[in-house]
């Protein structure tokens, strides 16, 4: 059974970082995307970064480029999202998930398999 764990969520302050994980089990990724997303509240969800397993995509939202970076930990099957120069408009629960779809957009939340349960990150101004 494949499982998703987010962790590293938190209040901070604008400005700050925070770093966010994701550890996945229950089978081999290595031919997979892993996605995050986030999603305010009375808004849908969205795309904010994404990357292969394999390490030869890495794509960002224009709303996050240049502050946040992905990255990986093959060992640990963990995934990172490191948010950097944060602002109040990151606010919001922010889920992880893994899809081994490589030809449709990594925009469409309904092409990826496997979900976390959600880490709330607030950030305060």
């Amino acid at each position: 059974q494949v499982q998703l764990v987010e962790s590293g969520g938190g209040l901070v302050q604008a400005g700050d970082s925070l770093r966010l994980s994701c550890t996945a089990s229950g089978r081999t990724f290595n031919s997979d995307i892993m996605g995050w997303f986030r999603q305010a509240p009375g808004k849908e969800r969205e795309f904010v970064a994404a990357f292969n397993w394999r390490g030869t995509i890495t794509y960002y939202a224009d709303s996050v480029k240049g502050r946040f970076t992905i990255s990986r930990d093959k060992s640990k099957n963990t995934g990172y999202l490191q948010m950097n120069s944060m602002k109040p408009e990151d606010t919001a629960v922010y889920y992880c998930a893994t899809r081994t779809d490589r030809s449709s957009s990594l925009y469409n939340t309904d092409t990826y398999d496997y979900w976390g349960q959600g880490t709330q990150v607030t950030v305060s101004s």
